[in-house]
């Protein structure tokens, strides 16, 4: 497997954080270990925010607020491009940190530094775009519009499969719109988030005249994350993660009627009809299917394969996945890094049990030692052919397998995509012109996310990502996202002398 010495990507990640601006000694507790899926080893004991320091976390992130909402939009854009230049000159640093941290390819791993640049840009843009509208009036005399303004201290809980790119998503855009943002990082990838808030406190200093609290980090576990949910002073979270915990954390928030922007489970399809083009396909359903060792939530877990195409499909990806290289994801040439821990593993394990029991059969899916390693946990990318979508492939398993399922008519194929609780990402890999607007109309893909002849995974930031169902329904990243950011304002100003109501109505008091 070509793994580095023990002790090796502990010290490196470590000197990685220090160089980047973290203060390990500072950080250093007993409460969170940090760890490398790579081989397992702890990389740092780290202490968890106490529900005090929350407290005090937020009052403060809420002061800077009141003063950050009063900044012209454009120059707190000038701020985010600072960072985002910032991000450039450390990209390779931060990438290597996320893929220790999370087990992702190098090349992965800088792609998502990447994306926090590319957001970055993105809402530079955006600090100078932000508008409302003018509204057509029956009152003569009258205007009227609508403005929009800052809302408030944003939560953001992430995931450790995106550390760092799913905080960007939110904390570019609501930095533009005005906010303060508060993340709670998961504890499976805390290292990364400090060391993106010790490169965003940098950034601030360089603006004196700006409050230095605007963005502030909350460490640990649940508790942690409950203190963003359950404070009034955070009128928004946006959580990322499992269906379970956005069912927790809806209807907490929704009790003191707080926003929720929703980023959970996705169990992704794509169809592949008779005239696809079987070369493209493979190579994208490939990338799909085991990209981040299948742990993204648009990572392709069911692929919905016409009759006719079936057997020469299984063969040219059953050659494919046995050509990936499974490794060490820092060493070059490598595809196939490891699941994020035991537990991972474990869920393959009974979800390629599960399939079996169910009719399947299956390809690989079985465990690759690490010599020396034994809490570093690899795997085989796994393909389950099935002659029908059972209870199995309905739930989202965060691994690399990948269920192949039979199809006759395109409305079969449309009717099995969408008949799972999820409705993240999807696609259809054809040529047929006729297919491919049938598959984006309202009577095909319920997905919020919905391509053409490419795979469900890899969304650019310039889209609004998210999805439907037990997605939950939320909306990050581009398109008018920064809405969901800010409090929509409407009104009416009159400028003449007289007084006539709305809707015809009469009420003279003489």
């Amino acid at each position: 497997m070509n793994l580095p010495k023990p002790g090796a990507l502990p010290e490196r990640a470590r000197a990685i954080a220090s160089a980047l601006g973290v203060d390990l000694a500072a950080a250093a507790g007993e409460d969170l270990v940090a760890r490398t899926p790579v081989t397992g080893e702890p990389i740092a004991g780290l202490k968890a925010t106490s529900p005090a320091e929350a407290r005090a976390a937020l009052s403060r992130a809420h002061r800077a607020f009141l003063d950050w909402r009063l900044v012209p939009a454009p120059r707190r854009g000038e701020v985010v491009r600072a960072f985002g230049e910032r991000l450039r000159a450390a990209k390779d640093e931060l990438g290597e940190l996320v893929s220790i941290e999370t087990g992702k390819i190098l090349s992965e791993g800088r792609g998502e530094v990447q994306e926090m640049i590319d957001i970055c840009d993105f809402a530079v843009g955006l600090s100078r775009q932000l508008h409302g509208l003018t509204i057509a009036t029956e009152r003569p005399g009258h205007r009227m519009m609508e403005t929009w303004h800052p809302l408030g201290v944003c939560g953001v809980i992430s995931a450790f499969n995106f550390p760092a790119a799913v905080w960007a998503w939110n904390a570019a855009l609501a930095f533009v719109c005005g906010d303060a943002v508060a993340w709670k990082p998961s504890e499976k990838a805390t290292l990364t988030a400090l060391a993106c808030h010790a490169l965003w406190k940098r950034t601030l200093a360089g603006f004196p005249d700006y409050p230095q609290d605007i963005g502030v980090l909350l460490v640990g576990g649940a508790d942690a994350g409950a203190a963003l949910v359950e404070d009034a002073r955070v009128p928004l979270v946006s959580a990322t993660g499992s269906t379970r915990m956005g069912a927790t954390v809806a209807p907490r928030l929704a009790a003191r009627f707080a926003r929720a922007i929703l980023e959970l489970g996705g169990n992704n399809a794509a169809i592949v009809a008779p005239s696809a083009d079987l070369d493209l396909a493979v190579r994208a359903i490939a990338f799909s299917a085991v990209g981040t060792a299948g742990q993204r939530c648009t990572s392709l877990r069911r692929l919905i394969v016409h009759e006719s195409l079936r057997e020469e499909l299984s063969g040219r990806l059953k050659r494919a996945y046995a050509s990936l290289r499974i490794g060490n994801p820092l060493a070059e040439g490598v595809l196939v890094g490891p699941l994020v821990d035991r537990g991972a593993f474990e869920a393959m394990q009974a979800a390629l049990a599960a399939a079996r029991a169910e009719g399947a059969v299956v390809t690989g899916g079985a465990r690759r030692e690490a010599p020396g390693f034994p809490d570093a946990w690899y795997a085989e990318p796994a393909l389950c052919e099935a002659p029908a979508q059972g209870d199995v492939a309905r739930r989202e398993t965060f691994a690399p397998i990948l269920h192949l399922l039979p199809y006759r008519e395109l409305a079969e194929a449309i009717a099995i995509q969408n008949d799972v609780p999820q409705g993240l990402a999807s696609s259809i890999f054809t040529r047929d012109l006729g297919e491919a607007e049938r598959f984006l109309s309202a009577a095909g893909s319920d997905c919020g996310i919905a391509n053409v002849n490419i795979g469900p995974s890899g969304a650019e930031i310039g889209g609004a990502f998210g999805g439907e169902k037990q997605t939950g329904g939320g909306r990050e990243s581009g398109s008018d996202a920064w809405k969901a950011y800010m409090r929509r304002a409407t009104n009416t100003i009159n400028y003449s002398r007289e007084l006539p109501l709305a809707q015809g109505v009469s009420f003279d008091i003489g």
